[in-house]
């Protein structure tokens, strides 16, 4: 594994990708910190301000109406203000060129969609869609559903919760196949903002090694990865990292 930054370094992370038949990054909180996004856990956390039992299921169901005031002030008055960074935006344009086939994000907060990618598969589900606990309509987010707290469905009058996971709840069975799809058929895999200490999402990465990727990581610190599957470590954050690799790629591209 190499662990300096050297153009030598990125030059050799883009020509994996360059040449790779099947890249797929993977995204954690790292990447949306860079938006005014904080992560969940640590002494910046939103858990260190916030009490997170807002986010378990039992208390939505017991209390939806307060529970909801929590959500809409932490994923929607203050989340709904961040927009993508050169990170996401990299990223895009790596999918619109064809380098990148997918992006497997564990963010809640839409942000990959906002820059531009398509293919994404959201682990732990997102801010920007509303369920229905009643009848299971999904309906993409609009600001006019949270007049009222707690939202209801406009098909059965059912109780409406944000389609991302809540402390609780098991992990949607599609998104979990395809991570484990890409993991399994990707032959580079670039982990980007993400310590890998969220289960079950933190063994992706480590299946995707088992299938033969090369790991390329993208991360300001070492993270649990770094030393036990990483094979290029891009110390930065992904707002600086990924435009200047979206940039050499660009550079070697024969095209």
């Amino acid at each position: 594994m190499i662990l300096n930054n050297s153009s030598d370094l990125l030059n050799k992370a883009a020509d994996l990708i360059l040449h790779s038949k099947h890249a797929t990054a993977f995204t954690g909180a790292g990447i949306s910190v860079e938006s005014g996004i904080p992560p969940f856990r640590g002494r910046e956390g939103l858990w260190s301000r916030y009490d997170p039992e807002c986010l378990d299921l039992d208390s939505f169901y017991r209390d939806p109406a307060e529970t909801w005031k929590l959500i809409k002030e932490i994923f929607y008055d203050f989340f709904g203000q961040a927009k993508p960074n050169p990170g996401h935006t990299s990223l895009a344009e790596l999918e619109k060129a064809g380098y990148l086939k997918a992006v497997i994000t564990q963010n809640i907060d839409s942000l990959h969609h906002q820059a531009g990618n398509k293919n994404i598969i959201e682990f732990h589900g997102t801010s920007g869609r509303l369920k229905c606990t009643q009848c299971g309509l999904i309906i993409t987010f609009e600001p006019s559903y949270l007049k009222q707290l707690p939202p209801l469905c406009q098909s059965c009058k059912g109780l409406l919760k944000p389609d991302f996971i809540f402390f609780g709840e098991a992990i949607p069975l599609d998104a979990y196949n395809a991570s484990m799809n890409e993991a399994k058929f990707s032959d580079i895999f670039i982990i980007i903002g993400t310590t890998g200490e969220v289960v079950p999402a933190s063994s992706i990465p480590w299946q995707a090694k088992t299938h033969g990727s090369i790991i390329i990581e993208v991360n300001p610190e070492p993270s649990t990865y770094t030393h036990a599957v990483t094979d290029i470590f891009l110390q930065g954050k992904a707002g600086k990292m990924l435009p200047e690799l979206a940039r050499q790629i660009e550079m070697i591209s024969p095209v």
